[in-house]
């Protein structure tokens, strides 16, 4: 039986890999890299690292094209479905030619396999398809909401209260999650805090690499400077990835 992990590898810094991960990447026959069109270097170069220090010397790399998918769609979850789809076809050839029978593969995650990433879901949609086997496990990571409360020393939620996470385009359709007064919004190209009131926010870019911003304070003070900083960034480096939590002020502190 072939055997595939799905390993998280951390939101950036490399000494994010946790022992288990390391152990997982030393056990790898193959690896699978999914790259897009605008694949980041720092991102690969970070990859390589991890793979030339955990690896084993004779591990093997298959590449796969990740299909493009719109990005500003009418119908979102329709569109989301076929990219998965199609990206679980391209995912299913890459194990079908290359992973042999009693061998090992992997994928590596950024951050945590768990959270807004769609591996999990596409290597269960090829087993529903049934045209190959495999067993696989997945191994968790330090995700980017983990890594971006440690770097403003903030915990994510308060003293027997909750905390959500949710989209960006969630925020600006829906408003801020009732029942909740601490919010962690992910994939934000439209920055939606720009339309909150009476909360601070803690936001950072490129957490945990070299490249990392941190900007925090009230939305009202900070919003523009984090749009401004956002903006440069992006034009810099071809792109950027950003998390940030947003935390209501109690009734006293407003």
């Amino acid at each position: 039986m072939r055997k595939i992990y799905v390993i998280g590898i951390g939101a950036g810094d490399p000494d994010h890999l946790t022992l288990q991960a390391a152990k997982a990447i030393g056990r790898t026959d193959v690896f699978f890299l999914l790259d897009k069109g605008e694949a980041k270097e720092s991102m690969i170069e970070l990859r390589r690292r991890m793979l030339k220090a955990y690896a084993r010397p004779s591990r093997r790399i298959a590449e796969g094209r990740d299909p493009d998918r719109d990005r500003k769609p009418d119908d979102y979850v329709g569109t989301v479905a076929d990219w998965r789809s199609r990206r679980s076809a391209v995912t299913e050839a890459l194990i079908t030619e290359h992973l042999l029978d009693d061998e090992t593969g992997a994928f590596l995650v950024w951050g945590d396999p768990t959270l807004y990433d769609s591996t999990i879901a596409i290597l269960d949609e090829i087993l529903d398809r049934g045209a190959i086997t495999f067993e696989y496990e997945v191994i968790p990571g330090i995700s980017s909401v983990s890594a971006l409360a440690a770097k403003h020393r903030v915990p994510l939620n308060r003293v027997g209260r909750p905390v959500q996470i949710t989209t960006g385009r969630r925020l600006t359709n829906d408003g801020w999650p009732a029942g909740v007064d601490d919010v962690v919004v992910m994939l934000d190209a439209g920055q939606s805090f720009g339309t909150v009131t009476d909360a601070d926010i803690y936001w950072g870019a490129y957490v945990g690499t070299a490249d990392e911003i941190l900007r925090s304070g009230p939305v009202e003070d900070v919003a523009d400077e984090i749009k401004r900083v956002r903006a440069d960034a992006r034009e810099h480096h071809g792109w950027i990835m950003d998390t940030y939590l947003l935390r209501r002020r109690a009734e006293e502190e407003s």
